[in-house]
């Protein structure tokens, strides 16, 4: 049986599967893959496997000796033993599959187990799945771990998965596929900084535009696990979930836990071809943004120095350059003047803001601009009103033993009722005595020993994940009005669960133009571009001391959630009517740069990195060429245009500021555009390009391709 067939939900690509359910005991999948229309690339027969497959849950009880999807045990109260119902034999009594959902549901009586495995292919024509485990019997059962795993062709034999850190997450890391088990887990309460966001199997050198590629991803806003195995007699195997601490989940008679949705997504042509898949998920989401506004956020501008004079000043200027949204960041609320202080003490702090945030607000907006407002709710610092009068509101290991701090704060047990209704309350007052359009959401530190005294210190990350999700839903259903953002230290909180709720995340809190090239390639990697935060910083970099070009800047800030992070009242009147014009041009390109097919084609030359995005109709492209570094030679390098219609003419033209002169002993840029007026076909931009001379370091020109007649 080849899952999903039929006509699709969304036109395109779609990730297959091919189950077997004929030879006894949990149906085995064959094949994980791409399809195109319904039909696998067999040409609609049933395929043919190049490998003995796996059953949808790996047991050792059919032979397995890799690691058990289900891992857990039974205790005994009466005889304080554990160990029991270690190992499970599941026997499917019911197979269904209706439209785009397969439903598997099997038990094992002796066990007292019973199990429900759900695929789904979704918008985009990914596969998501999930399993539930449920104890049918008197005796309690601890989840060890459970995950979603699926086999793997054998010709993809090399991995790409991510690592990082403040200020530079999401820098892709490569390995080749061997025998054994490899696994990432995160372990800090949420993705992280260093989060492995996926994990890619591909054909050796599989990059954007090229390579057959099965990815990975744990759509989880708390710990994870990933995981890939190669073994000898069964191959290789892909798949995740959620990594569950030492009694985390313990089922009672009747009770079950549901594992994250794991994201299975396959495609013949290369990374961009699995981006495009989780991008068009993303947009099919009712939390979507219809429209992504330009934003200036205060941060780098001012810290913590507020003043009415000032911002209104930097308001002022932000409403002359074209921003549609003003942020106000931390240090409004009380007793918070640098960040040593006052987290969890959410009230405006009147003795900085003595007739409250109201003049400020009402500034902002009588300029035209959307007002928002930071918050980090899920921290309490030590130094504050809360925590000195209610210390226990922590996550803790015991009741005398707090977490070491980080950056002088303490995580906040969502997982108490009392914590949970305190911050629903404070934030909700806020929103609801002000007309604020936007909240910051930020999570500046993880999760370190972080037990609940409701259970005596033991584990709550599973609990704190699922109650941060419980409030951001009911503080987006309280203010329907609000549109949220995921900070966490900059992209510490990236993943499809949390893009389920929000609007826009932050990328990454380097703000400095070079570095943010990279760290945005591979953010679209999971995320479309229309939620990546991407700010034009002051001409010296607040996080690297680099100075660069505004025109650099704001051409890297293009094509993601334009914004700004400058004190605009430092900008020359010559900057300030720039950076107008670069706000223009993204407003005017905004319907195809969030809306359209992220390309990245592959440059010969490492100085040189190259993006776009194509219309999804392919009616029209945008390139960047971007140059980051001197080259080591005069000969430019061809730039490739893949996705336009390969029987359509297009015509090529400079966009935004570009420097026609000679640049290089090569050649000047024709001022008629790369192609100096030719028209080129679809199919000529994919295999052959256009050529562009080498340019000066830290420079990005922009091409627009745009479809001639019918």
């Amino acid at each position: 049986m080849l899952f999903p067939l039929g006509n699709p939900t969304s036109p395109g690509p779609r990730t297959c599967v091919e189950i077997d359910t004929t030879a006894g005991g949990m149906p085995h999948v064959l094949w994980t893959g791409p399809a195109r229309d319904g039909v696998a690339r067999a040409g609609g027969f049933p395929v043919v496997p190049n490998g003995p497959g796996m059953p949808l849950l790996g047991e050792q009880s059919h032979g397995r000796l890799t690691r058990p999807h289900l891992r857990g045990h039974r205790l005994d109260p009466a005889t304080s033993s554990a160990g029991r119902s270690w190992t499970t034999h599941f026997e499917p009594d019911a197979v269904q599959a209706v439209g785009d959902v397969l439903a598997v549901h099997a038990a094992d009586k002796d066990a007292g187990l019973e199990v429900l495995l759900e695929l789904e292919s979704v918008a985009g024509g990914s596969l998501r799945g999930r399993c539930t485990v449920t104890n049918t019997a008197s005796d309690a059962y601890v989840v060890d771990g459970l995950e979603v795993v699926l086999p793997v062709e054998d010709h993809l034999v090399e991995a790409l998965d991510f690592t990082g850190r403040h200020e530079r997450e999401r820098s892709p890391q490569r390995h080749v596929v061997t025998d054994g088990l490899w696994l990432r887990e995160g372990r800090g309460g949420r993705p992280g900084l260093d989060a492995a966001t996926m994990v890619v199997l591909g054909t050796p050198g599989f990059s954007g535009p090229e390579g057959s590629v099965l990815g990975c991803h744990v759509a989880w806003s708390g710990n994870y696990v990933l995981r890939v195995e190669r073994d000898a007699a069964t191959g290789t195997t892909i798949g995740g979930g959620e990594l569950l601490l030492p009694g985390e989940v313990v089922l009672a008679e009747g009770q079950g836990y549901t594992t994250p949705w794991v994201f299975f997504g396959a495609a013949d042509d290369g990374l961009d071809g699995l981006a495009a898949s989780w991008h068009a998920w993303q947009r099919s989401l009712a939390a979507h943004p219809a429209r992504q506004p330009v934003v200036l956020n205060v941060w780098e501008a001012v810290f913590f120095d507020h003043d009415l004079h000032r911002l209104s000043g930097i308001a002022d200027r932000a409403a002359r350059v074209g921003v549609e949204r003003f942020v106000l960041d931390d240090g409004w609320f009380r007793h918070r003047r640098d960040d040593t202080a006052g987290l969890g003490d959410w009230w405006v702090d009147d003795g900085v803001w003595p007739d409250g945030l109201d003049p400020l607000i009402d500034h902002v907006r009588e300029l035209g601009m959307e007002f928002g407002l930071w918050f980090e709710p899920e921290m309490v610092n030590p130094d504050s009103d809360l925590f000195r009068e209610h210390p226990d509101w922590i996550l803790s290991a015991g009741p005398h033993r707090a977490p070491r701090e980080h950056r002088y704060q303490q995580v906040l047990d969502l997982t108490r009722p009392e914590v949970f209704d305190f911050l629903f309350e404070r934030v909700s007052a806020i929103l609801s005595a002000h007309p604020i359009d936007y909240v910051k959401w930020d999570h500046n530190r993880d999760l370190l020993e972080a037990g609940t005294g409701q259970r005596g210190g033991a584990p709550a990350a599973h609990e704190q994940a699922l109650a941060f999700h419980r409030l951001l839903d009911a503080l987006a259903e309280a203010h329907p009005e609000v549109a949220w953002e995921s900070c966490a230290s900059g992209g510490g909180r990236i993943d499809l669960s949390v893009l389920e709720r929000v609007q826009r995340v932050w990328t990454s809190d380097m703000t400095d133009a070079l570095a943010r090239q990279q760290i945005q390639r591979w953010s679209t990697q999971l995320v479309a571009p229309e939620y990546l935060g991407a700010h034009v910083s002051s001409p010296v970099s607040h996080t690297t001391g680099r100075t660069l070009d505004l025109d650099f800047r704001c051409a890297t800030g293009l094509f993601g959630a334009f914004g700004i992070e400058w004190d605009l009242t430092q900008a020359s009147e010559e900057d300030l009517d720039r950076l107008a014009d670069w706000i223009a041009l993204h407003q005017r390109l905004r319907p195809l740069l969030h809306t359209g097919r992220v390309v990245r084609p592959e440059s010969s030359d490492p100085a040189v990195l190259l993006h776009g995005v194509v219309a999804a109709d392919r009616s029209a492209a945008l390139v960047a060429h971007v140059q980051l570094d001197e080259s080591t030679h005069n000969r430019g390098v061809a730039v490739r245009v893949p996705g336009l219609d390969p029987e359509a003419s297009y015509r090529l033209a400079w966009e935004g500021p570009v420097a026609l002169p000679h640049v290089s002993m090569s050649a000047a840029l024709p001022e008629e555009g790369p192609t100096a007026g030719v028209e080129v076909s679809g199919q000529v931009l994919a295999a052959r390009g256009f050529w562009m001379p080498r340019r000066m370091p830290e420079t990005v020109t922009l091409v627009t391709v745009e479809r001639t007649g019918q």
